[in-house]
This record gives C-alpha cells, sequence and structure tokens, in this order.
C-alpha cells in the first residue's frame, strides 16, 4: 500500500502512524514523503515541504517497484504538490483515500490556502473516500464547523455532490456520549457507525481511521465494510491508550 504525507518526529501522527497501522493489517507500506516536521506532542516546530516534482518521482517508483493495492493520502502541504500528487493518480485504478489534512493538532497550517481549492475540485475526484474531521468539512464548504450531526451531514453530501465521492463524517471532535461516523455516497443512503465515545484523546487517529480504510480495500472489503473495520481498530487502540490529549 502507498502512503502519501508527512513524517512526525514524536512518532504520534503522519507516516508512522500510517505504517503502523498498515502493518496492523497485516500489509507492507511503501512512501511518497510531502514534508518532513518538527514537532513533539503539543506543538509543529518547523516544517519543511518536499519539492513538489520529488513527491511525484517517489510515488512513480513505489509504484514501478511493488503492486500496489490502495493509497492513502495525507499531508500534501501545497497547490503544486496536490496537482502532482493528481497526476500520477489520475489514470490509475487503485482506491484511493484522501484524509484532507490542514492543520495539526495544536493549530499549525499544514495545507496553503491556495490549495484548498485545487484538493478539492483537481484531487477528491479521483479519490475512493475522503475523511474530513467537522472543521476540514467546514472549510471545503465554506461554511462554520457544524455542531450537530444534521449539520455535518448536510456539509458532506453538499461536498459529496461536488466531488462526486463519497465523504465521511468523522464524529471524534463533536460533542456527546457516542462518537457517531457517518458514510455519504452519491445517489446511497447515509451508512451511520457508532461507538461509545471514551474519556481519553490520542494523536494521530485521523490519520489511523484513513489508512485503515485504505488497507481494508486493499485487501478486498466494500467501502462499507471498510470503514466499519477502520472505526473498530481505531476504537480499539483508543481503548488500550494511556495518551491523553485531543483527538486529531
Amino acid at each position: 500500500m502507498l502512503v502519501v504525507g508527512g513524517s512526525d518526529s514524536s512518532g504520534g501522527a503522519g507516516i508512522a502512524r500510517d505504517i503502523e497501522t498498515v502493518s496492523a493489517f497485516g500489509l507492507r507500506s511503501c512512501l511518497a514523503i510531502t514534508a518532513v516536521t518538527v514537532q513533539t506532542h503539543s506543538a509543529v516546530e518547523h516544517v519543511k515541504l518536499v519539492p513538489s516534482e520529488l513527491v511525484a518521482a517517489q510515488m512513480r517508483a513505489a509504484f514501478a517497484a511493488n503492486a500496489v493495492a490502495a493509497v492513502k493520502i495525507g499531508m500534501i502541504g501545497t497547490s503544486a504538490a496536490v496537482e502532482a500528487v493528481g497526476a500520477v493518480l489520475v489514470n490509475r485504478q487503485v482506491p484511493v483515500v484522501l484524509d484532507p489534512v490542514l492543520a495539526s493538532t495544536s493549530g499549525r497550517n499544514l495545507l496553503a490556502d491556495d490549495a484548498i481549492n485545487m484538493l478539492r475540485h483537481d484531487l477528491m475526484p479521483i479519490c475512493r473516500l475522503v475523511t474530513p474531521n467537522l472543521v476540514e468539512l467546514a472549510a471545503f464548504t465554506g461554511s462554520s464547523p457544524a455542531a450537530y450531526e444534521e449539520g455535518a451531514c448536510r456539509q458532506a453530501e453538499e461536498l459529496s455532490r461536488t466531488v462526486r465521492t463519497a465523504v465521511l463524517v468523522k464524529g471524534g471532535h463533536a460533542q456527546g456520549t457516542r462518537c457517531v461516523d457517518v458514510l455519504l455516497q452519491p445517489n446511497q443512503p447515509a451508512v451511520r457507525f457508532e461507538a461509545p465515545r471514551l474519556p481519553r484523546g490520542m494523536r494521530g487517529t485521523g490519520c489511523m481511521m484513513a489508512s485503515a480504510v485504505a488497507a481494508s480495500l486493499a485487501l478486498g472489503a466494500s467501502l462499507e465494510a471498510s470503514v466499519r473495520q477502520a472505526k473498530q481498530y481505531v476504537f480499539d487502540a483508543l481503548a488500550g491508550s494511556k495518551d491523553i490529549g485531543p483527538i486529531s
């Protein structure tokens, strides 16, 4: 499985979480690094973006060397990198899961403003699934973050209709005793996935969720089954975690 994203020197998110997750599903990762970051569990101190042509070259090399069964995309960084990643993927028959990282948990911007529209218009339509959190979902629909599930689903329906692909509304940033994710696909009824909300947090859960979905797709599961398996994986990881803090 090919993972496209940024490094995290703390090991709490990014490529480190992706490799960990993919390995848990019995698969091997090949990589295209988009950025090198210096960060702890509480702050991003420095970001060095990889030139877009080098990102694309890494992806082409990964495809040449391996039978890639799925692709997970995380942090991209710039509009040039969005364009480069899309150009490599556009004619490949492989499921792509996009976790559209706009900022770190600590609030550091990780995607240039001019790349947001390009991500939505050029990259999302070639993906099998997009997995924004509530803040990211609002940014892609030009809205304020939804306070309730109904509002988030309306935003996701709009995004899904615009980009013509499936969108997973993640409830990690919401409130309540139940954590509800909702899968919306064009011309299909919404599917809800529920789990108890645990009284703890863990960095990198967004990375884990998207990578787990992609790994399940690589193993031949349907999209709905892949989301269900991924949610269980993240829940189990949270249940066994001793990390306390906001969910990313």
